[in-house]
């Protein structure tokens, strides 16, 4: 009898889970999902500004997903990493008050990891670019978006501090390098909250775009799972690889794999993240061409389903 009373309790509290996400995703009165008229009833005018400017970027080709965001031109920047793979045709992004977005332009820079593209309708509001050169060491600073597994409808609010700048190396399309400012966060920046606005705490002014979360993980890592792709059939199925005392040898793949398990039981995580800085974003945006006038909304497309909701 205790058995049957716990799984009719295990039952009903996965039953409410069930009911609680289908309602969060269900729209309100007002049209907007009830999970983004919650987010939007406890934030602030600042605040809200942002969430409704902000959106989940899904590029269908390479089934990678990042964050995006509207600026007043009308235009929505996102990563060049986001978009890379999908064309102007096939990337869509999605609004946390639902629908679906297309897109009639995109322009790329691959060196800053950054890109700008054109909505077909219009789209009203967005953000205003602020500035870097006034960022202080502690300054907090936050940025809205869609990490990891997390796909909306609304944006969730990530919070750090400015802990120094970095003078990023990126290569060219020549094949030289150049330099590029970054903010260094100490913040919780993860996967998917790339292309986010950064802004300072309490403003809506975008002082970078999220790019990266830093891996404190030594270069054995990559190695290792690069030689696991790409073993040599000529040692057996070990590949050559240099080890973390200088030393160049095979390694089998059960070694490596022992390394990188070693490297992950050792090594602490630390919030620490990188954003572009808005700067950069400025310089890019200047060598893009305006698009012309952007077509009225169209209501038949703009309420499509978004993916998971």
């Amino acid at each position: 009898m205790n058995l049957l009373r716990k799984a009719f309790v295990c039952f009903g509290l996965v039953l409410i889970g069930v009911v609680a996400a289908s309602l969060a995703q269900a729209p309100s009165d007002s049209g907007v999902p009830v999970a983004t008229q919650w987010t939007l009833d406890a934030a602030g005018a600042t605040q809200r500004t942002s969430i409704k400017s902000v959106y989940l970027m899904v590029c269908p080709a390479t089934q990678k997903k990042g964050t995006g965001f509207l600026l007043d031109s009308g235009s929505i920047i996102t990563n060049e990493h986001v978009v890379n793979g999908c064309t102007t045709a096939n990337m869509e992004a999605y609004p946390s008050t639902g629908g679906k977005l297309f897109f009639s332009a995109m322009n790329v820079d691959a060196d800053r990891d950054l890109a700008v593209l054109r909505p077909k309708e219009k789209l009203t509001g967005g953000l205003a670019l602020g500035s870097d050169t006034t960022l202080t060491l502690g300054q907090a600073v936050t940025t809205w978006g869609f990490p990891l597994i997390y796909n909306g409808p609304a944006p969730i609010l990530s919070v750090g501090y400015v802990a120094g700048f970095n003078a990023a190396k990126v290569k060219t399309k020549s094949g030289g390098e150049r330099t590029v400012k970054h903010i260094v966060v100490n913040g919780a920046f993860n996967p998917g909250n790339s292309g986010g606005p950064v802004f300072v705490s309490n403003d809506s002014k975008v002082v970078g775009v999220v790019v990266w979360k830093m891996r404190l993980l030594s270069q054995t890592v990559p190695t290792v799972i690069d030689g696991l792709k790409k073993p040599r059939a000529s040692l057996g199925g070990t590949f050559t690889m240099t080890l973390p005392d200088g030393t160049t040898r095979g390694v089998s793949n059960e070694e490596a794999v022992s390394l990188v398990l070693e490297e992950f039981y050792n090594t602490v995580q630390v919030m620490i993240g990188e954003a572009i800085s808005v700067s950069e974003l400025k310089d890019f945006l200047a060598t893009v061409t305006p698009a012309a006038p952007a077509a009225k909304p169209d209501a038949s497309k703009t309420k499509a389903a978004s993916p998971g909701k």
